[in-house]
């Protein structure tokens, strides 16, 4: 089962999927994709750990579970593909990154430059019934997620935590906060986000703290959908 992911995420978390809990979640999900709408696509529940490798993570952005609406969840917590509406959540992200580093708001809500960088994407509970928010809370997820933040804890090179909303925070403590640096304020939703996440600067002090500890920092400015597709084709030519 190790070979479900193709970087160092194999060799920590192929134990993890032999787990009897695992085994459980498995056969339960894969009767749920057959009979009901799951989001994201059963190929892109991973997509997280597909695209940030362990040892290539330098900073960890934890949601909640994926969004529940048709076309939005593509294994990245808080992303969605070019050409969906960009959720209340990520327009509030957006608002706060415009106001901490004064990056333009995107025209789209796609974050895998953020993703390429370091950044891991990852949500608490990776699936969940069309429709029905924290449908899946509860299943296993919570375990398994539990293994990759122990995991990341674990590593001696520090790396900076964002940890929004409640879900989130009870992560922390796993964490190492005399290593690491933990980034925690409320949830960037509606109904959360002028209740301390707006003003909390998490792309800035992020930077700082890699800066400091004589990392990269990370480019958060999320390239627009013209440079995406302008990229796109500079590959194709180059090929």
């Amino acid at each position: 089962m190790s070979t479900i992911f193709k970087n160092d995420w194999a060799s920590i978390l192929g134990p993890e999927l032999e787990q009897p809990y695992y085994r459980e979640m498995r056969a339960y999900l894969a009767e749920q994709y057959r009979t009901t709408p799951i989001y994201p696509s059963m190929h892109d529940i991973f997509n997280a750990l597909h695209y940030t490798a362990y040892e290539e993570t330098r900073v960890v952005i934890l949601g909640q579970d994926p969004y529940h609406g048709p076309g939005q969840a593509h294994g990245f917590s808080f992303s969605v593909q070019p050409g969906v509406k960009t959720p209340p959540s990520l327009q509030n992200i957006f608002k706060e990154l415009h106001e901490d580093l004064g990056c333009p708001i995107p025209d789209h809500g796609n974050l895998l430059a953020w993703a390429k960088q370091g950044v891991l994407l990852l949500n608490n509970v990776l699936t969940v019934q069309a429709g029905l928010a924290a449908s899946h809370q509860g299943i296993g997820w919570e375990r398994f997620t539990d293994r990759i933040v122990a995991a990341l804890n674990e590593r001696e090179r520090p790396l900076v935590f964002i940890l929004w909303g409640k879900h989130a925070q009870e992560k922390a403590a796993s964490i190492d906060t005399d290593r690491h640096c933990v980034i925690a304020s409320p949830h960037p939703s509606p109904f959360a986000a002028h209740r301390g996440f707006f003003g909390s600067r998490p792309f800035s002090r992020t930077n700082a703290f890699l800066k400091r500890i004589g990392n990269q920092e990370i480019d958060w400015c999320v390239p627009s959908l013209a440079e995406l597709e302008t990229a796109a084709g500079d590959s194709q030519s180059s090929q």
